[in-house]
């Protein structure tokens, strides 16, 4: 069982780039019972991202794999550490120190030449933290082989990125110059209902990747949870960054259905889901929906013309946010 250790961030932040099948330099030993290992290493861990200098990887199970230039006849272990959780990584930039508490250990296989060794890795706070808490964590990967034994071969820096994006998404309709209304889904600069917000549109750890949203004009949760496969989309727009806008074409009065999904860089994604009655005079209603655990979607009883959800230092708010018209 390794001690508690004092990373200094600056130490962290200046490793970050060993990440992602890149040639690794690892320490030289200094005490005793350690010694000069061999460069020319490669680690890959499997779904690592690197954004903004700092390297990102998703809650759960990685596949790690470490490549030697020349065969290790001994063991390769390594030590999961999770330090200090943050609602937007950037805070930790103020932060002089960090302590990282380990807590897993990590067996690597070698392949028949014994250059190519693999690993499962089990990052992130998921087992011990409600789903519902904001996790942008600190974390540290320790590999050890050969002669390191009082200290690690090579430290790998990451971030664990257990939060999805979010967005607050208004919607709207305009009238047409010829007939009927175009719907229009835009970003709301900000809700009064959440004074603590962030910003409305977003992904508070390794960034928000790719935003879509599709209509439909009939209901497309019948028979399966993914809309996509029950019915064909009458109207689509996609993005890579915020604010999120899309405007469709002209419609007439009716009844739609829109989803909004939103990825991010390592893979998180949240959907929101909305019900929208356009009148023949332009007017609409619209319920909010959020992915349900009993059924498809679990909709708002109450109309509102904002879907999603925006981040506040507390954390994601779980629960739909309405405005009244």
């Amino acid at each position: 069982m390794k001690k508690l250790l004092l990373v200094l961030l600056v130490v962290i932040l200046a490793a970050f780039l060993f990440v992602g099948c890149l040639p690794v330099t690892p320490s030289e030993g200094e005490g005793e019972g350690e010694g000069e290992v061999e460069t020319g290493i490669t680690v890959d861990i499997e779904g690592a991202v690197e954004v903004g200098g700092f390297t990102y990887v998703s809650e759960g199970t990685h596949k790690i794999t470490i490549t030697f230039p020349a065969p290790q006849a001994g063991l390769v272990t390594a030590y999961e550490g999770m330090g200090s959780c943050y609602d937007n990584f950037s805070e930790a930039m103020k932060q002089q120190q960090q302590i990282i508490y380990y807590y897993g250990n990590i067996i690597f296989y070698p392949n028949e030449d014994r250059t190519v060794w693999t690993g499962l890795g089990n990052f992130g706070y998921a087992d011990n933290y409600p789903v519902e808490i904001t996790r942008c964590c600190s974390s540290m990967l320790e590999i050890f082989f050969g002669d390191c034994v009082d200290d690690a071969c090579m430290g790998i820096p990451l971030v664990v990125d257990g939060v999805p994006p979010y967005a607050e998404i208004d919607i709207s309709a305009e009238a047409c110059d010829c007939e009927g209304y175009a719907i229009t889904f835009d970003t709301v600069t900000q809700n009064p209902d959440c004074e603590d917000a962030i910003e409305c549109c977003g992904d508070d750890c390794s960034g928000l990747a790719s935003w879509s949203v599709v209509l439909y004009e009939d209901y497309p949760f019948d028979i399966c949870c993914d809309p996509s496969i029950c019915e064909e989309p009458i109207a689509s727009c996609s993005g890579s960054e915020c604010p999120i806008l899309c405007e469709t074409d002209c419609l007439l009065e009716g009844t739609y259905y829109a989803v909004v999904t939103l990825v991010d860089n390592v893979g998180n994604q949240a959907a929101y889901y909305a019900e929208i009655v356009l009148g023949a005079d332009g007017a609409i209603d619209v319920k909010a929906g959020l992915p349900g655990e009993e059924t498809c979607v679990e909709w708002a009883t109450e109309t509102s013309d904002t879907i999603g959800i925006c981040a506040s230092s507390g954390g994601l708010s779980g629960g739909i946010i309405v405005v009244n018209n």
